[in-house]
C-alpha cells in the first residue's frame, strides 16, 4: 500500500468513526491565504498536489481533486489517478459535485476555519437542496491523523519605517475608521493578514515569500484596534510603532473578545473573510454589515512614495534578471547545458546580491522545454530537467524588497527554438503591447481590458486559461487584490497608484509553454488629446524581452517602435549599472529591430 493509500484508508476510518460520508480538504489555512505554512500544507499532505489553488473532496468510495487551469497539467503528474478523479476549480463546482456524488441523508464535513462564509451558506444551500447535512466541524480530521505534521514557526515580525510606507500607522487607521464610520458600521474585521500588515506598517517572516504578519484584527470606527496574534512575533518597539490605540489579544482569546462587539455593528467580507470568526461574532451579538474589506482599495492605490521604492526595487531587479540573461547565453554558447534547479538557484544567487532583497516573491518556476507548459511548474517536485538545445526555456521570478514586490517572467529561446514557436511567441507578445500601451477611461475594470492581451491568439485560435493580470503588492503579497485583469468578471475600477502584472501567455502540453510577463502601473495619462481624463499604463519591469524568439513578419510598425523604445529605456536605465561584459549583452539584447 502506498502512502497515498494509507492516508486515504486512515482518513476515510476516521470518516466512518464519526459519521462523515464526505470530508472537503481545502488548500486553505485559518487565514484563507495564498501561501500557507507547511504545517497547513493539508491538501499536498493527503493527495501529493503541490499547487497554490485546489481542493480535494473524499468520500468513502471515492476520491476527487479540483484544480484551475494553470494546474490541469501539473496535476496528473502530482496526484495519482487510481484514487483521485482530476476536475477543475472553476467549471466543476465542488457543491454541486457532492450533491450528484452523495444519496439524501448524508453528511459532509469541513472545517469552518479553512472557508469564508459565504462559501459555507452557499455549500450549505446547494447541499440542502439535495437533502445532504453540511457539518462544521474545527476538530480537523486531517490533523488527526497526520502524525508527523510539521511544528508551527513563530518568528519575530519586521516594523517597516515610514520612510518606506510614506504613512504611518496612525494616519491609516484614522482614515480607514473614518470609512467604517461612513458604511454606518461601529467596527471591520480586518481578516486578511495583509491587510493588517499593511495597516500597522509592520511585515512577517514565518513566510517568506510572503511577509504578512499572521494575524486578524478588528479595527473601531473610533480607529482603535484590537489585534489577535501571538505576541510572540511582535518585536520590541512594536506598540512605540504602531502609536496609541492598539491592545494586542492572543488568538486563543478571541472568542472571549468578541463578546465587546454585542450589539455592534461590524462591517465584514462574507466572500473572503473566514467564516468561524464571522460566526463567532453573531454568535456573541454582533451584527454582519457585508461588505468588503475597508483596506483593500487604499492598500492597493499606492502612494508616491510607495511607488517610488517600487521603481527602485524593478532597478535592482533587472540587474540580476540581465546578468543573468548574459550569463545564461554564455552557458549556453559553450555548450554548458545546466538543469532547471541550478539555473534558478543562480538567479537567486544574483538576486541576494541587491540592497534590501529579503526573499523570493514566489517559488521560482524555472521550466525547461515541456515543463513549461505547466505555467506553475515546480522543478522541485522531481528531478529537474536539463536544457536541451532547439527548445525554450521559460523562468517566472521575482523578489520580496524593503521598498517593492517584483514579479517577472520572460520567455528565452536555447538555440533555434523553430518557426511553430517564434509565431506563437508572437502573438503571445503583441498582445502583451496592445495592453500595455492601452489608454482608458476612469471607471475601466480589468476585464474590460483583458481582450486586448488574448486577441491574437483568438484570432489564430489559441487561449490560455488564467488571468492576464493579478495585483502586487509593495513588500507584501505578489498576488494582491481587490483589482485584477481577467476574462472572469472583476467589478473593480482600474485607479492610479495599482500595480498589476500584465502576462499573457500560451501552453503547448508536451511540447512547450511561453509567457512574457511586467509589472505596470496605473497613472493619469499627461496627454491632451481628446475630451476627457484618461488612464495609461507606466511600465515597471526593466528586462530585455528575446528577440531570438520573435517572427518580426507578424508584427506591425507600432509593436516593432513600441518593442525598440521599451528595450532603449532599459539599456539607458540598467545598462550603467553592469560590468562591461554584461553591458555589452544588454547592448546586442537591446538592438533595434525592424520589421
Amino acid at each position: 500500500m502506498t502512502a497515498s493509500e494509507k492516508r486515504l484508508a486512515a482518513v476515510r476510518q476516521l470518516m466512518v468513526l464519526e459519521n462523515y460520508d464526505a470530508l472537503v480538504v481545502p488548500h486553505a489555512d485559518e487565514y484563507l491565504g495564498e501561501y500557507i505554512p507547511l504545517r497547513n500544507e493539508r491538501l499536498h499532505w493527503m493527495t501529493g498536489f503541490t499547487g497554490s489553488a485546489g481542493m480535494a473532496l473524499i468520500l468513502r468510495d471515492r476520491a476527487a481533486i479540483f484544480v484551475d487551469g494553470r494546474y490541469t497539467v501539473q496535476v496528473r503528474s502530482q496526484v495519482p489517478s487510481h484514487l483521485f478523479d482530476y476536475y477543475h476549480l472553476a467549471d466543476d463546482p465542488q457543491a454541486q459535485w457532492l450533491a450528484a456524488a452523495l444519496p439524501a441523508g448524508t453528511r459532509v464535513a469541513c472545517d469552518p476555519r479553512l472557508h469564508s462564509l459565504q462559501w459555507c451558506r452557499d455549500t450549505k444551500n446547494t447541499l440542502s437542496d439535495a437533502g445532504v447535512e453540511l457539518l462544521l466541524d474545527t476538530d480537523n480530521l486531517i490533523d488527526r491523523c497526520w502524525l508527523d505534521r510539521p511544528e508551527p514557526v513563530c518568528n519575530s515580525a519586521l516594523l517597516l519605517d515610514e520612510a518606506f510606507t510614506g504613512e504611518s500607522s496612525e494616519d491609516k487607521r484614522q482614515r480607514i475608521a473614518a470609512q467604517i464610520a461612513a458604511q454606518g458600521c461601529d467596527a471591520a474585521l480586518i481578516f486578511a493578514p495583509d491587510s493588517v500588515s499593511w495597516l500597522l506598517n509592520v511585515r512577517g517572516t514565518d513566510m517568506p515569500q510572503l511577509p504578512v504578519l499572521q494575524s486578524v484584527a478588528i479595527l473601531e470606527a473610533s480607529a482603535k484596534m484590537t489585534l489577535f496574534v501571538d505576541a510572540r512575533r511582535l518585536p520590541a518597539g512594536f506598540y512605540q510603532h504602531v502609536g496609541d490605540g492598539v491592545t494586542v489579544m492572543d488568538e486563543s482569546d478571541s472568542s472571549d473578545a468578541f463578546a465587546a462587539y454585542a450589539n455592534h455593528k461590524v462591517l465584514a467580507d462574507a466572500q473572503n473573510a473566514g467564516a468561524w470568526v464571522q460566526m463567532e461574532l453573531a454568535r456573541y451579538g454582533a451584527t454582519l454589515v457585508q461588505g468588503e474589506d475597508p483596506v483593500l482599495l487604499p492598500k492597493a492605490c499606492k502612494n508616491a512614495l510607495e511607488l517610488a521604492g517600487t521603481r527602485s526595487a524593478h532597478i535592482r531587479d533587472a540587474v540580476a534578471e540581465i546578468r543573468f540573461l548574459a550569463w545564461l547565453d554564455g552557458e549556453v554558447a559553450a555548450a554548458r547545458l545546466h538543469n532547471e534547479a541550478e539555473l534558478s538557484d543562480y538567479l537567486f544567487g544574483l538576486r541576494q546580491q541587491g540592497e534590501y532583497f529579503h526573499a523570493c516573491s514566489f517559488d521560482t518556476i524555472s521550466a525547461a522545454g515541456v515543463n513549461g507548459a505547466m505555467c506553475h511548474y515546480n522543478h522541485l517536485n522531481g528531478v529537474p530537467a536539463r536544457l536541451e538545445m532547439d527548445t525554450v526555456y521559460l523562468f517566472d521570478s521575482g523578489g520580496q524588497y524593503t521598498d517593492g514586490t517584483t514579479d517577472i517572467t520572460r520567455t528565452v529561446a536555447i538555440g533555434d527554438p523553430g518557426a511553430e514557436a517564434r509565431r506563437l511567441f508572437t502573438l503571445v507578445l503583441k498582445g502583451h503591447i496592445a495592453l500595455a500601451v492601452a489608454r482608458f477611461p476612469p471607471g475601466t475594470t480589468g476585464t474590460q481590458l483583458d481582450a486586448l492581451a488574448r486577441q491574437y491568439l483568438w484570432r489564430a485560435g489559441y487561449d490560455y486559461d488564467h488571468g492576464t493580470g493579478h495585483g502586487v503588492g509593495v513588500f507584501l503579497s505578489v498576488h494582491e487584490g481587490p483589482q485584477r485583469i481577467s476574462k472572469h468578471h472583476n467589478g473593480v475600477a482600474l485607479a492610479p497608484g495599482m500595480i498589476v502584472s500584465n502576462e499573457p501567455g500560451y501552453y503547448r502540453e508536451g511540447v512547450f509553454g511561453m509567457r512574457c510577463e511586467n509589472l505596470q502601473a496605473v497613472r493619469l495619462s499627461d496627454s491632451d488629446v481628446g475630451e476627457m481624463p484618461m488612464l495609461e499604463f507606466e511600465t515597471l519591469t526593466l528586462v530585455p524581452f528575446d528577440v531570438r524568439m520573435l517572427d518580426t513578419a507578424l508584427m506591425d510598425i507600432e509593436e516593432v517602435e513600441w518593442l525598440n523604445s521599451y528595450h532603449q529605456s532599459v539599456a539607458a536605465a540598467i545598462g550603467p549599472l553592469l560590468c562591461s561584459s554584461d553591458q555589452n549583452w544588454l547592448l546586442q539584447a537591446t538592438a533595434k529591430i525592424s520589421v
